[in-house]
């Protein structure tokens, strides 16, 4: 009888630890589908989301689609959402893309003074924020990738110059809300403020365009060349979108291709006024190499692991790490070294408008 109440008493306890063990093996199970969902994620697949300023504009479509093919190929999967130039829809659609438990968010700010808000909560998630070309102000960013954007205004002024080296200049910034926007100005002014001030060159206006709108370009030149009758003789625009607006505004007049007049970004239009004649130069940042690194190193951050920079740069806040990139000058005289070779644009969309008989021949 002894024996039989001791075995009873064994097989209970055998039957206990099993139920416990399976109990304790379900809490794990559900830990890993719940608690743990994130830490999966960054070992696996990290999701990463990329909020685009605007991609109704050329430059951004490429960023777009080399970022995420390069992160795709990295083992990523990547969430894109465009503000279309809006400041207010960008923070609703990154509070959007949070709530969908991404791994690394990546911003293309339309407004650099306008994100700290949804940075603070991503922080606060324990999700690091990359800022893409463009840096976030006062705000708590993991890291910036982008070009030297002081050297980009240095090389469009200094190629006016050379051009232009005595005359009225007219400076046409980008968007006020745009951080890059104030680099560039900076880059420029560099090169420009010793001739001004010797008195070589005189600056007739210096207006800022308002998100980088071709058609307030385009008004605000008009405006200039009637205040100063035709007589400007460079126009040092930021970017190739307010240099089409100038360009337009020069054509009405008859004085495109007279006028000298900078750009940036490489965009075919420009590309196509360069061979033309009517555009002088732009700014080419290889966006193939922005767009890779980025994803790299957003790839690096999903998952935790260290990343290497060039040193930092201080956003009001913070000394962001930054991976700073070259940008290159390009003319009539280097687009098939550049654009072309590295297949940024195709021979036959850049040289369309231009006869045959005055075309490069093909590599």
């Amino acid at each position: 009888m002894k024996r039989r109440t001791k075995l009873l008493s064994v097989l209970v306890f055998v039957f206990a630890l099993i139920l416990a063990l399976s109990a304790c093996g379900q809490d794990v199970a559900k830990k890993n589908e719940s608690g743990n969902k994130s830490n999966s994620s960054k070992n696996d697949k990290p999701v990463i989301g990329l909020s685009v300023s605007d991609l109704t504009l050329e430059r951004w479509q490429h960023d777009r689609d080399i970022f995420t093919k390069k992160a795709e190929e990295l083992g990523a999967k990547v969430i894109v959402q465009s503000a279309n130039g809006d400041s207010a829809k960008q923070l609703s659609q990154i509070q959007n893309m949070l709530s969908q438990g991404i791994d690394a968010l990546v911003i293309i700010a339309v407004n650099s003074d306008a994100l700290s808000p949804v940075v603070d909560q991503a922080k606060k998630e324990g999700i690091p924020v990359l800022a893409y070309d463009r840096l976030i102000n006062n705000a708590d960013v993991d890291a910036y990738v982008s070009f030297d954007n002081v050297r980009v205004g240095e090389l469009q002024a200094e190629y006016l110059v050379k051009q232009v080296p005595k005359g009225n200049y007219f400076l046409m910034g980008g968007s006020p809300t745009d951080n890059n926007a104030k680099m560039f100005r900076e880059g420029q002014m560099k090169v420009l403020q010793p001739l001004i001030d010797k008195g070589d060159i005189k600056v007739v206006g210096d207006q800022w365009v308002k998100d980088w709108s071709a058609s307030e370009a385009m008004s605000i030149m008009e405006n200039a060349l009637t205040a100063q009758n035709n007589k400007i003789d460079a126009v040092v625009a930021s970017n190739d979108s307010t240099a089409g607006g100038a360009i337009q505004a020069l054509e009405q007049q008859g004085l495109a291709g007279k006028v000298a007049i900078s750009g940036q970004d490489a965009d075919l239009a420009a590309c196509q006024r360069i061979a033309e004649g009517s555009q002088s130069m732009t700014v080419y940042k290889p966006i193939k190499l922005i767009a890779t690194k980025s994803a790299e190193v957003a790839v690096q951050l999903a998952k935790g692991e260290k990343i290497n920079s060039d040193g930092t740069v201080n956003n009001g806040k913070i000394d962001v790490p930054y991976i700073k990139l070259d940008p290159i000058m390009v003319d009539k005289n280097n687009l098939m070294d550049t654009v072309i070779k590295d297949e940024f644009h195709s021979y036959d969309d850049v040289y369309k408008n231009v006869p045959e008989d005055k075309r490069p021949e093909k590599n």
